[in-house]
């Protein structure tokens, strides 16, 4: 079946552009040496995290503990959730999920630790944990440092968790599209994260892992001396923005859309609006405006389209994208080889 067959919209996904993104991914980390945990939150798809897997990766990384829970249950390891698991509700779930596979959580509040300790320790079952520093992108993370070490020797003497290391991310840097000013801010931050690694070691606190770095900064990451792994994930699949900012890697997805009117010369209109592709990096290539359910294409960028047309559009933003969609249609040279279901969809919780 061709992919011009398909109904629309439909997510497309070149499998032959994946395994290339994958492929180059795994060779960088190799030659590098280090670890590679990619993050799932773009994709959110097991069969990609099994491709990752098998090309080198040790694992993957979740944003949340839903898509955790997802990539257990079909047999994905190595898992690090890369966030705050807080409350009793998601505790629980994790304490679950910790019984049948070895996971590791971020954490940087000592009531969350000393929540998390209570609830291992009652059920018999031993957590990972890295504590996430904050190194400039200002979201979560205790600071670098002394406040580091405290919270890590608290995750040492907790019943229930194993101290693993630390976690850091700077993501206000891989965006940036100059590269020597994304290098020297990431350069920056990953100094804090490696720096507060040492002051732990130095104060008998033994530090295993130093994980970082997104698909932006993979190359600083993956090269800074004493990080240790790299989560980064939107390489697999890709999109405009990081094509923007020179990453090297392809575009393997594109949202399949048909023209469903030409009502005026210069207006071609199309079946995918902000429901099929989101526009929170900015519209994508060749629309000039989105509706709910209707795109407007560039005037001029395809000529003499006629309703019944296909046209595949370049999301700016995979993972916002890729979450408003069920599968991917797997495709090869324009033929449909399969349909993965994006089974991690909308597991926010």
């Amino acid at each position: 079946m061709s992919q011009v067959d398909l109904d629309t919209p439909a997510l497309l996904l070149d499998i032959a552009v994946l395994d290339r993104n994958i492929a180059r991914m795994a060779a960088f980390a190799r030659q590098a040496g280090v670890s590679l945990r990619p993050h799932s939150k773009t994709h959110k798809c097991p069969h990609i995290a099994a491709r990752q897997i098998a090309a080198g990766a040790i694992g993957v990384t979740c944003q949340k503990l839903g898509e955790a829970e997802v990539m257990a249950a079909a047999g994905i390891g190595g898992l690090l959730i890369a966030n705050q698991i807080v409350g009793p509700t998601k505790i629980a779930r994790l304490v679950d999920l910790a019984r049948c596979s070895g996971i590791i959580v971020a954490v940087d509040d000592p009531h969350n630790v000393a929540s998390l300790s209570e609830a291992t320790s009652a059920a018999g079952v031993t957590l990972g944990v890295l504590v996430e520093v904050d190194i400039g992108m200002q979201r979560c993370g205790v600071q670098p440092g002394e406040p580091a070490l405290a919270l890590a020797r608290q995750v040492l003497g907790s019943p229930g968790l194993r101290f693993d290391g630390l976690m850091g991310y700077e993501g206000h840097a891989v965006m940036i599209t100059d590269p020597d000013e994304r290098r020297l801010k990431a350069t920056a931050a990953l100094r804090q994260l490696v720096d507060t690694a040492d002051l732990l070691r130095q104060a008998g606190v033994p530090v295993g892992i130093v994980s970082s770095s997104g698909t932006g900064t993979f190359d600083v990451g993956g090269q800074f001396s004493g990080v240790t792994e790299i989560q980064a994930g939107s390489y697999a699949t890709m999109d405009g923005r990081y094509q923007s900012v020179g990453v090297p890697f392809e575009p393997a997805i594109a949202v399949l859309a048909t023209v469903i009117s030409t009502p005026r010369p210069g207006v071609t209109i199309v079946d995918a609006g902000v429901k099929s592709i989101s526009t929170d990096f900015g519209l994508p290539t060749g629309v000039s405006r989105l509706s709910e359910e209707h795109g407007w294409l560039v005037e001029g960028a395809e000529p003499q389209l006629r309703p019944g047309d296909k046209v595949k559009l370049l999301p700016m933003h995979g993972c916002t994208t890729i979450n408003l969609h069920d599968r991917f249609y797997v495709v090869r040279d324009g033929q449909l080889q399969d349909v993965w279901p994006i089974s991690a969809r909308g597991r926010a919780q």
